[in-house]
Parts: C-alpha cells; sequence; structure tokens
C-alpha cells in the first residue's frame, strides 16, 4: 500500500486501521459449543445404536414435517401455502431437510457442517433464494419437533431399550449445537436488515467469489460509524476475514467472583496491506479510518489487491 495519496489537495499517510468485537466465526462456535455440551463417546456410541431406526423412519419425518407446517395456518402463511403447497417449493424444501437428517444421523461433526447451519440460519432469515422470513420461534420450534420425534420412533421402534435414554440425551445436545448454529446465521441476516437506512457494499475480485455476491444492502442506525457497518458485513460473511485482516490480539481485564483481576486476550482484526475500504470513493485508510460518520445515500466498496 502507498502509505501516502493527496486528498483535497493534502497529502495524508494511510491509517492501518483495524476491527475489534466481531463475533466468533462458526468454526470456532462449533467448537466452544461443543466442548460446553460435553457431546461424549459413551453419547455418541449410544447415538450410533439408534441410527439405524432413525434412518429408516426418516421419509416419514421429512414428509411429515412439511404436512405439519401445511396444516398449521401461521407457518402455512409465512411459506406462502394458504392454497396449498407450491409442488417446486416443498420439493426444495425436502431434499433440503433431507440432506441435513443425513448430515445428522451420519454424526457428522465437522466444521463444513457448522458453515452449511449458519447459512442455513440466514437463509430462514429471508437470505435465500426465496427470500422466506420464518420467525426464529418457529425456528427454535421446528428443531424441537424433531427433537419430539426422534423420541417418539425410538420409543415404538425399541421400547424399554436402556440405551434410549442415553441416545435421547446426546440427540439433544447434537440437536442444540444445530440450533445454536442456525441462530448464529439468522441473527447476522436479522442484524443486516435492521436499522434506519440502507447502505450498499459492492464487492471486487475475489471477494465476489469468497462471498458469492457481488453487493449486499446493509441496514445501520442515524450515526453509524463505518466501524458499524463493517462489523456487520463480516459478521454475516465471517469466511470473508482471512482474505482481508491479519489476526492480533489485545488485553482486557475482568474481575472473577473473587474481585481478583484476570488478563483476558480479545482479538482484533488488522487490515492486510493493499486491500481498500471505500466511502464515496475515498480509500478510509487516508480519510479518518473505520470511525468516520456513514450517512444514507453513502456508498462502499471493498477492493482486494491488484485493483
Amino acid at each position: 500500500m502507498n502509505p501516502f495519496a493527496k486528498i483535497n489537495g493534502h497529502n495524508k499517510t494511510a491509517e492501518r486501521w483495524e476491527l475489534a468485537n466481531l463475533t466468533p466465526t462458526p468454526e470456532e462456535e462449533w467448537q466452544r459449543m461443543k466442548e460446553f455440551l460435553s457431546l461424549s463417546r459413551a453419547d455418541t456410541a449410544a447415538m450410533l445404536e439408534t441410527v439405524e431406526v432413525l434412518f429408516r423412519r426418516g421419509h416419514e419425518l421429512v414428509v411429515g414435517t412439511y404436512d405439519y407446517l401445511l396444516q398449521d395456518r401461521e407457518t402455512a402463511a409465512i411459506l406462502g401455502w394458504e392454497r396449498g403447497a407450491d409442488p417446486e417449493h416443498l420439493a426444495e424444501r425436502r431434499r433440503f431437510f433431507t440432506v441435513w437428517l443425513a448430515r445428522t444421523l451420519g454424526l457428522d461433526m465437522g466444521e463444513d457442517f457448522a458453515r452449511y447451519l449458519f447459512r442455513a440460519g440466514q437463509i430462514h432469515a429471508a437470505h435465500g433464494p426465496r427470500q422466506i422470513h420464518v420467525p426464529e420461534m418457529y425456528v427454535t420450534g421446528s428443531v424441537s419437533l424433531v427433537n419430539a420425534a426422534f423420541a417418539r420412533f425410538l420409543a415404538e421402534e425399541m421400547p424399554g431399550a436402556a440405551v434410549v435414554p442415553l441416545a435421547l440425551a446426546g440427540w439433544n445436545k447434537m440437536l442444540s449445537l444445530h440450533l445454536n448454529m442456525m441462530l448464529m446465521g439468522y441473527r447476522s441476516a436479522r442484524t443486516v436488515d435492521s436499522g434506519d437506512f440502507a447502505v450498499t457494499v459492492s464487492l471486487f475480485g475475489r471477494m465476489r467469489n469468497v462471498t458469492h455476491q457481488q453487493q449486499l444492502q446493509i441496514h445501520l442506525p442515524t450515526g453509524a460509524t463505518v466501524d458499524t457497518l463493517l462489523q456487520k458485513f463480516f459478521n454475516y460473511h465471517p469466511q470473508a476475514r482471512s482474505e482481508v485482516f491479519d489476526l492480533g490480539w489485545i488485553g482486557g481485564e475482568r474481575l472473577d467472583a473473587a474481585g481478583t483481576p484476570w488478563f483476558v486476550p480479545h482479538k482484533v482484526y488488522q487490515v492486510k496491506p493493499m486491500w481498500r475500504v471505500l466511502l464515496n470513493g475515498k480509500d478510509i485508510s487516508y480519510i479518518g479510518g473505520p470511525g468516520i460518520s456513514i450517512t444514507a445515500g453513502d456508498e462502499v466498496h471493498v477492493f482486494p489487491p491488484g485493483r
């Protein structure tokens, strides 16, 4: 990056700006919640003993779930099915559900599944091809219905089996993990849509490949700064962080229950050389960094090195 630029006739020095207080990435949150839920080898061993039974009833679960949503007046209205399900739309949703169920019953614990669930949450927040917004209560409720169906299937297929309570405990942990990831993606999308005015962020070069988007509209509150916009953007597209930023750490203190201070490191994301974020055509590295104000009608462009 050229450290100098002429802005309004004056030489300016580039500022290497940074972002802090971003949410965890899906991979980080996936690992954190796995550790918190303590999904153990004993849990997975019990779950494995029930996979065949649940897989055998899988088609029933998929079909029954959408029959249930179709019969409920509110969910039918949300999906646009007041006069019956659109066959193409229904087939899409059944395929999506079947893929998720297959990966779940296959005990897929990989980070790619974390990213898949994060994106699924965004789709449920109207950020998918059909732009259908499913209220959060129904996202949570649907996972609970799956948990209940698992319990019913096992009670019917394996009555009195000692392994069933252990397996259900494991499935409950796994479904809680999945729900957490979906809600993380869901809320990242709802945050993007929340604010008093919208600003268009245009992407260029490999950022389009990383995000699969050319533009994204981000809503902001009155009085917002570019920092607010960038936080929303990189929480929505966490996979783009490693492209744009070097990871650093800053220290802080917090008090424990006894009042003893503890050193707590926090992540900061420092923009890499040659990456440019332009506000109305001006590189923010030369005009004050992400702390500068942004208002309705402003435009933001993100360019990778070489552009």
